[in-house]
Order: structure tokens, then sequence, then C-alpha cells
């Protein structure tokens, strides 16, 4: 019976649902529900908000700039025919033209191009459903100049702050290369990213650059030596200049002008003062004769300015009735020098932005030791330009330190002030520059060579369009036998070519 029972028992275990599991302790519905409803809000904050671009295998780092705009560096090109995303890359387009170690930044003329590049692009009906991604590749200096035109059109066109948009370029865990002088040997100066980020803000404020009006076609002309190799640093205000020679002449390589070949260009824009800092290569009566004031500040190239020289300078400036043309040997290092002396004293820009700043609009300015000088005036002129606004204003109780006691005696004409000037330059001997190749010598020579190889396709091109327009006139030729048609055709279309 004990047996059937216990059987029967084992029957009835095995028979029975099993035991339901221990209870966990769980949110109450209400903690569930509002759980429920916090996650549905973060969907739907992360649907209003695109998702960056899915990047390709290999990819660094894409970070978002605007609504549609992205910026990414990539190890490898991305395919082309993307459904949701355009991708474009400058690196082989926009191309610093280098003198020594230097790499950037790109000029402003280049800047612009790029602007219109992106403008167009996100303008475009093509790609009005598209993220719109500017990538670069690992070579470490073109992604210095890919961050450079990016930032610098997030603060021109998107309004964005140079400290917020440095934050964007960083994101990632991102470093770029500082930018380096154009000199010859180890760099002593880093220019930042943020340096220059500031630098275009500052001249948008200050209306240095306004794109409304740039002239892209007439900056690219005049830079280039064969067309006087100048630069505007401040429009209607300060032009940069390869120093004139006796006679136009091209001498190891490099085309020299006469004063006459400025004459046109600088009547027409107003220039009424010229400012030389180099040796005498040409005669100054033919400036004067032709009604420009005339002044001769010399000091050595590669060198710093004497305090003498800089407040004379920055005299004649305050003075100048219209625009002021500087030029030394090669228009960079003591022309930018001293055009940087005035913006920090009159634009209380600092040391480094204003560097970036000359630099965009001319590259390769302000070189080796004058970096470091332009950093030790900084607070000097600061407060120079303070007490020259105050007496603007018409308020003459501020105080004078004792950095500035003999700015209020400086005069143009005074004859201790010409002793003083006269006594500096006897430092220097003419001999010095005559006798040896300087630094502007070399930078001349550099620069007329690179822009030489960037013309060197010219006549290849010049005959590939001859060819397409011969064949475009055969086929006319075929189109309209018998006429005079074709004949007429093919003359207009060898004068457009």
């Amino acid at each position: 019976m004990k047996r059937k029972s216990w059987a029967e028992a084992r029957r009835r275990a095995a028979a029975a649902p099993p035991a339901p599991p221990a209870l966990k302790r769980t949110r109450s519905a209400a903690a569930r529900a509002a759980g429920g409803e916090a996650e549905r809000r973060g969907q739907q904050q992360q649907q209003q908000q695109p998702p960056p671009p899915t990047p390709p295998a290999g990819t660094e780092t894409c970070v978002r700039i605007a609504d549609r705009l992205y910026f990414a560096i990539l190890c490898q090109k991305p395919k082309s025919g993307a459904a949701n995303t355009h991708y474009f890359c400058i690196d082989d387009e926009l191309v610093y033209e280098n003198f020594y170690a230097d790499f950037g930044p790109l000029n402003l003329a280049m800047v612009y191009r790029y602007c219109c590049k992106l403008n167009k692009k996100l303008k475009s009906f093509s790609l009005i459903r598209k993220k719109i991604v500017h990538y670069t590749g690992f070579d470490q200096k073109k992604q210095a100049n890919a961050a450079f035109l990016i930032g610098s059109y997030a603060i021109i066109y998107l309004r964005e702050s140079p400290e917020d948009v440095y934050r964007l370029v960083l994101a990632g865990s991102v470093s770029y290369l500082p930018f380096r002088d154009a000199s010859f040997g180890t760099c002593s100066f880093h220019l930042t990213l943020l340096d220059c980020f500031h630098a275009i803000s500052k001249a948008l404020q200050c209306d240095f650059l306004n794109f409304d009006v740039f002239d892209v076609n007439e900056y690219e002309h005049y830079e280039r030596a064969e067309n006087g190799d100048f630069n505007w640093i401040i429009p209607n205000k300060f032009i940069a200049f390869s120093g004139p020679h006796s006679r136009s002449k091209i001498e190891n390589g490099y085309p020299h002008h006469a004063p006459e070949a400025y004459f046109p260009y600088f009547r027409k824009h107003k220039v009424t003062t010229i400012i030389r800092l180099n040796k005498k290569m040409y005669d100054a009566k033919r400036f004067t004769d032709a009604g420009f004031e005339h002044f001769d500040l010399f000091f050595a190239d590669g060198s710093t300015p004497s305090d003498t020289i800089v407040k004379t300078f920055l005299n004649i400036c305050e003075n100048a009735e219209g625009v002021i043309a500087v030029h030394c040997k090669a228009g960079l290092g003591r022309t930018g020098t001293l055009i940087a002396c005035y913006i920090m004293k009159h634009y209380r820009m600092t040391a480094a932005e204003t560097i970036a700043w000359i630099r965009i609009n001319r590259p390769g300015s302000v070189i080796g030791p004058q970096q470091h000088f332009l950093m030790e005036k900084q607070a000097e002129l600061w407060t120079e330009g303070d007490i020259f606004r105050a007496k603007l204003r018409g308020n003459r109780k501020i105080a004078v330190t004792r950095i500035l006691s003999g700015v209020d005696d400086i005069s143009i004409n005074d004859t201790r002030n010409r002793r003083m000037i006269r006594k500096d330059i006897e430092l220097y001997s003419d001999e010095d520059e005559t006798n040896c190749i300087t630094q502007g010598d070399k930078l001349r020579a550099l620069k007329s060579r690179r822009q030489a190889k960037a013309t060197a396709a010219s006549p290849l091109t010049w005959l590939l369009a001859m060819l397409v327009s011969t064949l475009c006139s055969i086929v006319i030729w075929w189109i309209v036998c018998g006429s005079l048609l074709p004949s007429l055709l093919f003359c207009l279309d060898g004068l457009r070519t």
C-alpha cells in the first residue's frame, strides 16, 4: 500500500504545474510610464536633429558644423553617389604656395573661392536633401588648411564665434599643426588655428573683410610678380608691395618694375604716400615729381625696427590724407612688421591676430625675430592707441605712462627727429644689401619661381582650346555646307578663345 501511494504521489507531483519563480522587485506602473515618456521624448529629439552621415571605414573624425554641413578627416576617399550625403574635398584644389617650410594659412582669394563653392553646394537644388561633408585626408598640413577654411566660413556666414568654431574642429581629440613663418630654419613662433579664426572675426568687426565688395580677380592679378606683386592689407588705408627698381627688368627670374609702373593704379585708388624701408634702388624724386609724398625709414633686411622708426612710421600714417603704400625689398618682413604696429595700435588686435591677418592677405609676411618683436610691443602699442583715441574724443586728462613720455613731441618735419632717424639709419649700411643676396632677394626669387610653375601649363591649355574651337567649326561647316556662315563662326570663335 505504501509503495502504491508513493508511486501515485510521484505521478501527481510530475503532473502538477511547476512552482512560479521568485518575484523580483520592479518599478511601479507610474514609474514605468514616466520612463517610457522620457524615452519617447529622447527619441523625438534624436529624430529632430539629423544624425551625422555614416562615414566610410577608417574615419578619424566627423563633426557637425551647421544644419547640413559637416567636417570630416578620412583615411580614404569616400565612395561617390551616396543616397543622402555629398562629399567634397579641396586639398588638391586650393593649395598653399610655400616659400620654405611654411604651409599656410591659405590666402584671402582661396578663402573667398571656398566660401563661394560651399554656398553654391548648400543652395543647390540637387543637394537640398543631402548632408554636405567637407572631408580632408591624413596630411596634417592640409588638415590645418581645411579646418581653417571651414572655420572661416562658419565665422563669416554662420556668425559663429572663433572659440565655438575652434571647439567644433577639435572634436574627436584632433590636433592641428600650428602655422609657421616663411624663414629658412627652425620655427620659433607658432600661429594657431584659433589665432587665424580671431583674425577673421576681428577683420569683420573692423570692416577689413567684406566679401560683398571683394574683387578676387583683381587680388589674384596684382599679387603676381609680373603684375606688381602687391596686396591690400587694410582696404583704403594700406598697400604692401615689393620694392620698385630704377628700371623695369627681369633679374634672377624676378620681374622688377620702375616706379612709373605703379602710378596708374596708385592714382586710381587714391594712394598719396609711399614709405620705403629698404636701400635706395630708385630715385625718390620719381614719386614726388608725380605728386606722391615719399619717406625713407631704412632698417636692415630681416631685422626689427628701432622705436624711433616705429613712432615715425605711425606718425606719418596718422597724418597721411590718402592711402599709404609701404615697401621693403620683397614687401614681406619689414613691411608687414610696421603695418602690424599700426593695426595693433589703432584696432587693438593682438600680435598673433595681426600676423595672421597680414599673412592671410599677403602670405610670407612677418618673419623670424619680427614675430617676437611684435609680441613684445603689443602692450605698449595698445596703451598708445588708448591715449590716441582718448585725445580724439577730447579727453585730454588721461594719464600718460612713462612708456609714452616722448610721443607728443614726435613730428615728421622736426629737425631733432630727422637727426635721430639719420643716426638709426647709419647703423646699417646700404652696402650690406648691395654686396650680398639678402632674405628679401631669396623670397622674391622663390615667389617668382613658384608662379612660373603655375603658368607653365597655360600654352598647352591654349593649344587644346584652339583644337576644340577648330573641331567645332568643322562640325558647323558640315551642317551649313557651302555658305559663308562657317567661316564667320570660325573667326568669331577664334577671337573668343
